[in-house]
């Protein structure tokens, strides 16, 4: 059986993967994650999602999945927050307002050559959130790995009135893009 290999060091993309029973080893793709001017937020994404694969290519032999989430603000790409006065920057820039949420994926079959990539582009709503109610979010210290500074699937849930696109992609896996990808570079993603 092919194994896949996330290039991701995301705890939440690999918990997706555990809970599907997708087999894969997980590693860790550093690289330099700086946008370049005037770039869109798809292709930013797009081009992460290679950029990870790329970068484990050489020391792993099977199907690799790279991916990158951004949350979109005013056409303002907010990463994850290098410290707790920019997690509170960015949550307010958030609060009582929508923002975009784009995941980009990257596959790369080594075993036949087949590559296939995408992105989703998914619209989210916050609710207004109060000076105190962002500090106390941020000392849960639930921001700070995270592109936007929250997560959709624990305590950032609830400032989330809605959304318009795909919640896993928000999550930081657009499952559904994923098996359509995994299909064009003809590998199973379950049996």
């Amino acid at each position: 059986m092919k194994k896949l290999i996330l290039a991701s060091s995301s705890p939440r993309r690999a918990f997706l993967l555990n809970n599907l029973s997708i087999e894969f080893i997980q590693k860790r793709a550093e690289i330099d994650e700086t946008p370049e001017p005037e770039e869109k937020p798809e292709d930013y994404v797009t081009r992460i999602s290679k950029e990870k694969v790329m970068k484990v290519m050489e020391e792993a032999n099977g199907v690799i999945l790279g991916a990158d989430t951004i949350v979109v603000v005013d056409s303002t790409i907010l990463q994850k927050p290098s410290s707790r006065e920019e997690a509170f920057q960015m949550l307010s820039k958030l609060q009582g307002r929508d923002h975009f949420v784009y995941t980009g994926i990257y596959i790369l079959n080594k075993f036949n050559g087949k590559e296939a990539s995408g992105y989703t582009k998914s619209r989210v709503w916050f609710s207004p959130l109060t000076p105190d109610e962002i500090w106390r979010y941020i000392d849960s210290g639930e921001p700070m790995d995270k592109a936007g500074a929250y997560g959709i699937q624990a305590m950032g849930a609830f400032f989330i009135e809605k959304i318009d696109g795909d919640f896993f992609s928000v999550m930081g896996l657009p499952l559904n893009l994923l098996w359509k990808l995994s299909k064009e570079v003809d590998f199973e993603l379950f049996r």
